[in-house]
């Protein structure tokens, strides 16, 4: 079921794996990042943020966890890192990501905003998560998930670092399905994201890839099926904004 976005990778053409690929191209686009990404939202997905952050602070609260321990995969610049570290009290967020340049930006938010002593942010491979079993109460990915070069695997990794009982919670880009909402998406996404990101970043591919991909992985219940298949138990879907953004949660039996 993921074997769509798997395929689409960003450099048509490199022999390498995706994962490297990856890598590169948000190394690439590190210091442009955050900017792109306010713009490509109009600011939304500071809202989608927020409100995974609402589900999570409820079942962390259900675990009754005195020290909530977070896992942010494909941290990227610690927007979602930084944004659990000041809504849910008393928690640790360890943050990994493939690309140094986007943990060096990452952990520049971290200092700045003065957050260290609670959010750990380093390189990691998401499909080798170099954590022990049963680990975090919570695991997270924010617009992440579509560049994993293997998706099934990355899911049990992270199944396997969960405690009994934890939580994953993913947002995830989507294709809105409304007859009025599909095409105006469709020609912001192929040809207004393009243009802009060939404006502000030097990787020409990154913003022609992003379209791509979200166009490629599994959404909706084909989504919650691959979670599921994974280990994972009661996968639900919550579309936001005529389904621009999913959010997926999931837990550990």
């Amino acid at each position: 079921m993921s074997e769509g976005a798997e395929r689409v990778n960003p450099y048509q053409g490199d022999k390498r794996h995706k994962g490297e690929q990856v890598r590169e191209m948000f190394d690439n686009i590190a210091p442009a990042y955050d900017f792109m990404n306010r713009a490509m939202t109009l600011g939304i997905d500071k809202l989608w943020r927020r409100r995974a952050v609402g589900l999570i602070r409820r079942h962390l609260s259900a675990m009754e966890a005195k020290t909530p321990e977070i896992l942010d995969v494909a941290t990227g610049t610690a927007d979602l890192a930084i944004l659990l570290a000041k809504s849910i009290k008393e928690s640790r967020i360890t943050g990994i990501d493939l690309s140094t340049g986007m943990i060096e930006v990452g952990r520049k938010k971290v200092e700045k905003q003065g957050l260290s002593h609670r959010i750990a942010v380093g390189v990691a491979d998401c499909l080798a998560l170099p954590f022990a079993d049963d680990t975090f109460h919570c695991v997270t990915v924010a617009y992440g998930v579509r560049n994993f070069e293997k998706l099934s695997q990355g899911y049990r990794e992270m199944l396997r670092v969960l405690k009994p009982g934890g939580m994953l919670c993913v947002i995830e880009l989507s294709t809105p399905t409304s007859a009025w909402a599909k095409p105006l998406y469709g020609f912001y996404t192929k040809h207004v994201i393009p243009s802009a990101g060939r404006l502000v970043s030097h990787d020409t591919r990154a913003y022609a890839y992003l379209p791509e991909s979200i166009a490629a992985v599994a959404q909706g219940q084909q989504m919650t099926a691959l979670i599921e298949e994974a280990g994972f138990r009661q996968a639900q879907y919550k579309p936001l904004t005529f389904g621009v953004c999913t959010i997926y949660t999931a837990l550990k039996g």
